[in-house]
């Protein structure tokens, strides 16, 4: 392990064996982080090209940074993160992202934006939460020709009961911290995820739309492969 390829600024030692041992760049997490430091890390992973470079919980100030040196460099508001679309595989498969209500997006679209930047196809079905549950009833084509369901809700977190429900697919749970009082700050999504009566079914911690996102395009990676 110590022959592995890293480079060390000091501030940070940047993994950039990761690619080859995970088939996917390391990503940044640039909350916590100066935004000096994680331009600094993102423009290294650059200009080591090895495929698409991501950074998570960005803000406007990071994008400005790294877009100095790189204008190719995007920022997605929503989803807050900082990216560059580079050698990505060809789309293959499905990814399906749901979403209870609108308020969970930012954490539906760091799923989608993450599963895209490693070769998934990905779908979205949103604002189908069980409150109004014929909205999610009516989308039966979309959740069976998914290959995998990212399935974000705050609240107490049924969806995602019910959607493992009706699928014979993998479902990723993503508890948010959306919701009023004793939902507290999502850990009683976390728990009803965790609890769920459907079998099937995996959660990621509180608001981690890239885990999810990153297990749902390994998952989907599997189902494309030949067989052996």
């Amino acid at each position: 392990m110590r022959q592995l390829d890293t480079e060390n600024l000091g501030f940070a030692r940047i993994d950039h064996h990761r690619v080859l041992r995970k088939g996917f760049p390391e990503v940044v997490l640039c909350d916590g982080k100066t935004p000096a430091q994680a331009a600094a890390i993102l423009l290294r992973l650059y200009h080591a090209g090895q495929g698409p470079v991501l950074g998570t919980r960005a803000d406007e100030q990071v994008w400005r940074l790294v877009q100095d040196e790189v204008p190719e460099f995007t920022y997605h508001p929503l989803a807050r993160a900082v990216y560059l679309r580079r050698g990505v595989p060809p789309a293959c498969g499905r990814v399906l992202v749901v979403s209870a209500g609108t308020s969970d997006l930012p954490v539906a679209e760091e799923a989608v934006l993450t599963a895209e930047l490693m070769g998934a196809e990905v779908a979205r079905l949103y604002d189908v939460g069980v409150a109004g549950l014929h909205r999610l009833l009516a989308a039966q084509a979309e959740l069976q020709a998914a290959r995998v369901l990212v399935v974000v809700a705050g609240m107490e977190g049924a969806l995602v009961s019910v959607i493992a429900g009706l699928v014979d697919k993998p479902v990723i749970g993503v508890p948010t911290s959306v919701g009023y009082g004793t939902q507290f700050a999502g850990v009683t999504p976390l728990l009803s995820m965790l609890n769920a009566c459907s079998s099937g079914v995996a959660v990621v911690n509180i608001d981690n739309g890239f885990g999810a996102g990153y297990l749902a395009a390994l998952i989907n990676r599997l189902g494309s492969q030949p067989d052996t």
